[in-house]
């Protein structure tokens, strides 16, 4: 039996270009920071943007590194995970962040996909999807 499940389910905006560090065993850590936003049924149209911060590691971090940069829409799968260390001055910090297990870019502009980019139309200028060959896979 499982005791618990841990899944977060993004689409937002990255706010920042990723930053990726090689550490000496040559694995690949990427975070961003990534925007989504709620707007609220009120008169004056209140809206709230959560910040999420945003971590991915080995094979995920390279694709992002190479593909995503500020402002990207992207959709992401992942989980929470809360880190604690102690500063300088011997404080207990904590930081909570979204640990990326996968992701797929959204948003307008050319389809691209990180994780085969040969099948990519991202640099294809002849590119223009057949939107009228979709299959309506809804069962009724």
């Amino acid at each position: 039996m499982a005791t618990g499940i841990n899944k977060v389910i993004l689409i937002g905006n990255l706010g920042k270009d990723p930053e990726t560090q090689t550490f000496e065993n040559g694995l690949k850590k990427t975070s961003f920071s990534l925007a989504t936003t709620e707007v609220f049924k009120t008169k004056d149209g209140n809206q709230h943007t959560e910040w999420h911060n945003v971590v991915l590691w080995q094979k995920t971090a390279e694709i992002a590194e190479k593909w995503l940069k500020k402002g990207n829409q992207i959709y992401l799968e992942g989980r929470i995970r809360t880190r604690q260390w102690e500063d300088k001055d011997g404080n207990k910090r904590y930081t909570t962040e979204i640990v990326g297990d996968n992701f797929m870019m959204m948003g307008g502009g050319k389809p691209v996909d990180p994780v085969n980019p040969e099948h990519s139309h991202q640099n294809d200028e002849s590119y223009k999807p057949d939107l009228t060959q979709q299959e309506d896979d809804l069962p009724f």
